[in-house]
């Protein structure tokens, strides 16, 4: 009897799971999705609430926990519960429940994505993590990023640790087609790109003049991290799609810099609040695959004239080939419109490569010859471009030669074998005339 309960009790708790794992990120519905925030301090859910509620205010269900909480788990029955994970931990120095390196890791590399803040008390785990993302913290734990020509005039403190900085990459799709024109407040540690790392990219650096050192202490010799080489926010797109955004600032995401002026040292203009809401809020859109994110359905091929798609090709046809695409906005998928959309027909390498044209409504086609080689050919859609999802689509398809009967009756390429064949014939008959009539 036992026996019977138990096993009853897990289907009960396998059937109650079921519906929170069918909530997990789907490439074709990016929505409805669980986030897992760690916090250092439970206090931080009111210091950093205008950011919580955004996402929330977008749909986003958001699981609050304490980063040494003994019952931390990603996944359950070999099903992740969570599509993204916020690190807002910046001191933990150890993960609880069965949450640690390799599993954030392994998190990541399953195509969910990852926000990291750290700060001055950030742990030697929490720049592991960062630094298998792609990106080093500085090693001294008691550097800070200063700057004592772009700092932010009011509350310096006279450390000049608390920066204005403005110098965004250039890049709609990273940080949302509106400008940001204040700018954001900084006060944190530095970090550096792995120059190994060619997924990794600077959406905010410092200025020339910034360094990073102990702002209490004298130098006593040149810093490590200088000028623009300091990343102070750095993202990260894996192959596998997954978003990553790294920052040395916890408080940038608070409500106090949200909420607060901002006036750059050496510049007239003050504005009456910073860009930190604009930026942080447009950037984890990104992130969480509310922009950028493509789609590619309905790849179809097909000889010219026809609208079936055959089971293999001949040498020297006409074919059409068409694909669509669309982007997600965060509610729908609308058509994504670009110039730069190409597909191979490809066999080894390239034989033929095509831009694909585009009806601004979702649809690229193209049209093009089978080239005269025959053999096992793919139809290849490979798109990558900075910040949106890469796409690779492929479709096998064999080409084979002419058959027997299929050829011209003469080839024109052959007339010159035709007339030597004539001439040898006219000159044979010719020859034997003269020789035997001729005395």
């Amino acid at each position: 009897m036992a026996r019977i309960n138990f096993s009853v009790l897990t289907i009960l708790s396998v059937t109650l799971l079921l519906p929170v794992l069918s909530l997990s990120f789907s490439p074709d519905s990016p929505s409805d999705r669980r986030l897992l925030v760690l916090l250092d301090d439970l206090s931080l859910k009111s210091s950093l609430s205008i950011f919580f509620n955004s996402l929330k205010s977008r749909g986003f269900d958001l699981d609050f926990k304490l980063a040494d909480d003994p019952k931390l788990a990603l996944q359950r029955y070999g099903q992740y519960l969570y599509d993204g994970l916020i690190l807002f931990s910046p001191s933990i120095e150890r993960f609880g429940g069965a949450l640690d390196l390799a599993a954030v890791l392994d998190f990541v590399d399953s195509g969910h994505d990852l926000i990291i803040a750290a700060d001055s008390s950030a742990s030697d785990l929490i720049k592991s993590v960062a630094t298998e993302c792609g990106v080093d913290f500085d090693e001294d734990p008691s550097a800070l990023v200063i700057d004592h020509k772009s700092y932010a005039v009011a509350g310096t403190e006279g450390d000049h640790t608390l920066m204005a900085a403005d110098d965004f990459i250039e890049s709609d799709v990273l940080l949302g087609k509106n400008k940001i024109e204040a700018p954001v407040l900084f006060k944190g540690i530095a970090h550096s790109l792995n120059a190994a790392n060619t997924l990794v990219l600077k959406v905010l650096s410092a200025s020339p003049s910034a360094y990073s050192a102990n702002p209490s202490s004298k130098l006593s010799s040149p810093p490590s991290l200088t000028g623009s080489s300091i990343s102070l926010v750095s993202v990260i797109q894996a192959r596998n799609n997954a978003r990553i955004m790294i920052t040395g600032s916890l408080d940038m995401f608070s409500n106090r810099f949200f909420r607060s002026s901002v006036q750059k040292a050496g510049s007239p203009k003050k504005y009456d609040k910073s860009g930190n809401e604009q930026f942080v809020t447009e950037l984890s859109k990104w992130v969480f695959h509310e922009r950028g994110h493509l789609k590619a359905v309905n790849l179809r091929h097909n000889k010219a004239g026809e609208t079936d798609e055959p089971a293999m090709y001949r040498i020297k046809d006409d074919l059409d080939f068409s694909v669509e695409i669309y982007e997600w906005s965060g509610k729908s998928w609308e058509p994504y419109v670009a110039n730069d959309v190409q597909v191979q027909f490809y066999m080894m390498s390239p034989y033929v490569l095509k831009t694909l044209s585009n009806d601004k409504k979702g649809l690229y086609h193209t049209s093009f010859k089978v080239p005269d080689v025959y053999g096992v050919f793919q139809f290849k859609v490979e798109y990558n471009r900075l910040g949106y999802t890469s796409l690779l689509l492929s479709k096998q398809i064999p080409v084979r030669p002419f058959r027997h009967n299929e050829y011209e009756r003469f080839i024109t390429a052959a007339f010159p074998y035709y007339g030597a064949s004539f001439t040898m014939m006219a000159g044979f008959f010719i020859f034997s005339f003269v020789y035997l009539y001729h005395k």
